[in-house]
């Protein structure tokens, strides 16, 4: 009892419990160790009187098997490392919520490393501690390096968002330029010639993708850019970009590398620059979030289906697991135009 009339909590009761095991169950249910093991085991012989009592005795003391323990005595853990990057990224955010609940249902353990901020080197090399089945990269890219200790580990990995060249590396990826060609060509139909475009960073794959993607088709009917931005993938971002573009230069048109930017786009022209949308201007984004179809944005857009790229990526998975020495394979997913309001 301390001075002040309050217990003071013992060394012992601030200690984590230790966990059951199977050696304690075994002991207390008077069987051996290769018995208890055998009563949680599928198939595995075991007079049935005493797999009763067996999982009766681990029940009263709190007993689980070991999952992970008994996976790795076989050629699987079913651990799925994620790299998600940026999940302030509405489109990330939604894959990676789809793509968890895919590999759930496959009866994988994903562990996701998220937050643009979070994914260093160091924190990746982390990850690569566990026992991974298999690495996915979402999005951006991970050093050299990495992925040659990925090799040496034994671990695949499977890139979504963009191709990469390397051994025992597949890839998911949308044909982004055929994306913004669509969305070009449906503008232009329209009668639309004074294009603007909101990009990306220029280091990203799928913005320089995209960009040509407009640019070439463009160039089919005579055509130029009249200017462009680049931003940060973010509503802000197209926002900003909006304001500039609008106050220099005279466009009907403007095509944003993604769904974020194209709000932020549609927030500046119908607020700030007082256009009308579509009277005045056209705008189309890209990926199709779920905000994109909410009545007050009622976006344009081009799908980066989601669905299906998570569904290439299990495959692929399942493929790499069931022969580790295959060739790599490049899936490329088709986007689709999803024609709102704001065309």
């Amino acid at each position: 009892m301390s001075g002040n009339g309050t217990s003071k909590p013992s060394t012992l009761t601030q200690r984590r419990p230790r966990r059951v095991t199977a050696s304690d169950v075994a002991k207390a249910a008077g069987v051996s160790r290769s018995a208890v093991s055998r009563a949680f085991t599928d198939g595995a012989y075991l007079d049935d009187a005493k797999r009763t009592l067996i999982k009766s005795t681990a029940l009263q003391l709190g007993y689980q098997p070991n999952a992970l323990a008994a996976s790795l005595q076989g050629n699987r853990t079913n651990l799925v490392g994620i790299i998600a990057g940026d999940l302030g990224n509405h489109y990330d955010s939604e894959f990676v919520a789809q793509l968890v609940s895919g590999l759930n249902a496959a009866n994988k353990w994903p562990l996701v490393l998220g937050g643009s901020e979070a994914v260093t080197e160091e924190a990746i090399r982390s990850v690569l501690h566990f026992p991974l089945d298999v690495l996915i990269v979402r999005g951006g890219s991970i050093q050299a390096s990495l992925i040659d200790d990925c090799a040496k580990l034994n671990i695949p990995v499977i890139f979504s968002g963009h191709v990469v060249d390397a051994p025992n590396t597949d890839c998911v990826s949308c044909r982004n330029a055929m994306g913004t060609a669509l969305a070009t060509e449906l503008l232009i139909a329209k009668g639309r010639r004074a294009f603007g475009y909101v990009g990306g960073p220029p280091s990203r794959t799928s913005q320089t993708e995209r960009l040509t993607g407009v640019t070439s088709q463009l160039q089919k009917h005579g055509l130029e850019l009249v200017a462009h931005r680049h931003a940060d993938f973010t509503f802000e971002g197209g926002s900003l970009c909006a304001q500039e573009l609008l106050a220099a230069y005279a466009l009907d048109a403007i095509i944003c590398a993604n769904d974020a930017m194209a709000l932020g786009v549609l927030s500046a022209a119908r607020i700030i620059d007082k256009t009308a949308v579509p009277r005045d201007l056209s705008v189309i984004g890209f990926d199709d979030i779920a905000m994109a179809c909410w009545p007050d944005f009622n976006l344009t857009t081009i799908r980066n289906p989601i669905e299906q790229t998570v569904s290439e990526i299990l495959r692929l998975l399942e493929a790499r697991l069931e022969d580790p020495d295959k060739a790599k394979e490049v899936s490329m997913i088709d986007p689709i135009l999803i024609e709102r309001g704001t065309h």
